[in-house]
């Protein structure tokens, strides 16, 4: 099997271990907030990814959020995030997915979601575009900022944060309205789909940014990392809308 029908074997069985998990009732534990949880479905989904890895990529690295760390022998590496939208995820709300990105020394090769809501698993690779559910999708349209809508997420300390709040205030006195969902990477795959126009946040490990950045990109959609206040700003949608929410970003607070 090649990497990018790896990947999307691996969100696929990542979601379904969740899923099944959900039904039976998992234990959950608080990371660094009410909102920033951990499940047993997280670690186990997540497991289940690096086990097959170490079977099938030996020699690749991994990094999970739940913690998996395993040292590349060749420039390889997989980043995996088995549930993001874990509050979702609990709460019983439909918006959560699994995620999976591989790179090599910097090169983002390949990248899979898989969000069960929907029944929706995209897949994009290294030149090889994006597809959803096995079929290609089409090039994103380079929308505006003004038509666009934007995506980002809010928790308690980020409302209090004076500087994510001018950001956002400037880059929404230029859109049409904002939408959030509790899951970035979901966010980026309707961003992949052309449903969202752009995409915000900042300071994004990489596991909340590679898999949706590599559908973004496989579609013709732009990503920029816009260093400003003491963050760094994640942005991905349309061309037209990723440089001029940048150079609002720039000139906010």
């Amino acid at each position: 099997m090649d990497d990018v029908g790896l990947a999307a074997a691996l969100v696929q069985d990542a979601s379904r271990r969740a899923r099944e998990m959900r039904v039976d009732g998992v234990d959950v534990e608080q990371k660094t907030s009410a909102a920033d949880l951990v499940s047993a479905a997280d670690r186990a989904a997540e497991a289940l990814i690096r086990d097959r890895l170490r079977d099938e990529r030996p020699e690749d690295g991994v990094l999970g959020e739940e913690g998996s760390s395993v040292a590349s022998r060749n420039g390889r590496r997989w980043v995996i995030d088995p549930v993001d939208g874990t509050f979702n995820f609990l709460s019983g709300l439909p918006t959560w997915c699994s995620a999976v990105a591989l790179d090599d020394d910097g090169v983002l090769l390949a990248g899979a979601v898989d969000v069960p809501a929907t029944g929706e698993t995209w897949v994009a690779g290294l030149g090889r575009g994006t597809t959803l559910n096995g079929s290609t999708v089409e090039p994103l349209a380079d929308t505006p900022l003004r038509d666009c809508s934007v995506a980002s997420y809010l928790d308690r300390s980020d409302v209090s944060d004076s500087s994510m709040m001018a950001v956002l205030s400037r880059i929404m006195d230029g859109a049409a309205t904002l939408r959030i969902s509790g899951s970035g990477t979901a966010d980026l795959a309707d961003v992949a789909a052309g449903r969202i126009g752009l995409w915000l946040q900042p300071d994004c490990a990489d596991w909340d940014w590679l898999p949706g950045r590599a559908l973004v990109e496989g579609v013709g959609g732009r990503t920029r990392i816009v260093e400003h206040l003491g963050r760094r700003w994640h942005l991905a949608g349309s061309g037209a809308a990723v440089d001029e929410a940048a150079a609002r970003l720039l000139t906010a607070g």
